[in-house]
């Protein structure tokens, strides 16, 4: 039976959610995604703006000349939510918790998805899969995901992309657009990995990665002496807040770390959003639907 502060969660979000997708969202989700489920229709030589992604490499080796897929619109889509289980989605210094964060951002993407007659699935994940939903229609089947998202008891703590993404690609045989929603802080520290197995991925599907960061990764306070815990690996140390190098480092190292996670992301050509913890999400969404529009406009 489903704890009542769980329902209680879930009841809210379902109301919350519900009104940024008729007030903001719906129309948005239906220009940018309505057509980007596809089936390849010809083939044709590439022309400036075409986007690299629909480049036929088979066609383009046998030819010499760069040739793009030409697509026409498949009547619905499959929205597939990726969410990250791992312990270090379990934290907040300001804000929400990045797990229930994850929830609600996920709601309000399944339930525009749901507004245009799309299906939707959810991959709970951690060093590997956990949890697959494989993708249906209707609201009882959103308020299931949302559920699973804020009532999964993951068996691991660490985080490992390869994994996930490889069983993505064989539980789904179309073509998806998918969210990847995540602070994507790999245990591994297995950056070439996570650029290999994104760029497979997207390969297939529409891959779009949402980074959930909380202020205290980016930022550290003066606060002298303080135990810190690794939540993935368990490892602790103490650290002397007070020194104003190792809080300088430790910026740096953040900033480091987001550089070379949105270049990953680029050198891919994976849309990417960013959001923190402590500021609403619905910008940094609404954002991105805008940005996307302009460029499929043009």
């Amino acid at each position: 039976m489903i704890p009542k502060d769980i329902l209680e969660k879930i009841l809210r979000i379902d109301i919350t959610t519900n009104r940024l997708v008729t007030d903001v969202f719906a129309g948005a989700y239906h220009s940018v995604f309505k057509g980007r489920g596809m089936e390849v229709d010809e083939v044709r030589e590439y022309q400036p703006g075409d986007d690299i992604r629909s480049i036929d490499w088979n066609v383009t080796a046998r030819t010499g000349f760069a040739h793009v897929k030409k697509y026409v619109e498949e009547r619905e889509l499959t929205v597939m939510v990726l969410v990250d289980a791992s312990a270090s989605m379990h934290f907040a210094s300001s804000g929400q918790m990045k797990n229930r964060l994850a929830a609600e951002i996920a709601a309000v993407l399944a339930f525009a998805a749901i507004r245009n007659n799309d299906k939707v699935g959810l991959l709970m994940f951690t060093d590997g899969p956990e949890l697959f939903i494989p993708p249906k229609k209707g609201k009882a089947h959103v308020l299931r995901v949302i559920r699973e998202i804020l009532y999964f008891k993951p068996k691991a703590k660490a985080t490992h992309f390869p994994k996930m993404l490889e069983f993505l690609t064989k539980v789904l045989a179309r073509r998806a657009t998918v969210f990847v929603i995540s602070d994507f802080l790999d245990s591994n520290d297995d950056y070439a990995g996570l650029s290999k197995s994104m760029r497979i991925a997207n390969q297939h599907h529409d891959l779009i990665a949402i980074t959930l960061t909380d202020p205290r990764e980016a930022h550290l306070n003066d606060c002298g002496l303080v135990e810190v815990k690794d939540a993935e690996s368990g490892a602790r140390m103490v650290v002397d807040t007070s020194n104003e190098k190792l809080r300088r480092e430790y910026q740096s190292m953040a900033q480091s770390l987001v550089k070379n996670r949105s270049r990953i992301f680029d050198m891919i050509g994976i849309d990417h959003i960013d959001i923190s913890t402590d500021v609403p999400y619905t910008k940094a969404l609404v954002s991105f639907f805008a940005q996307r529009r302009h460029r499929l406009a043009r």
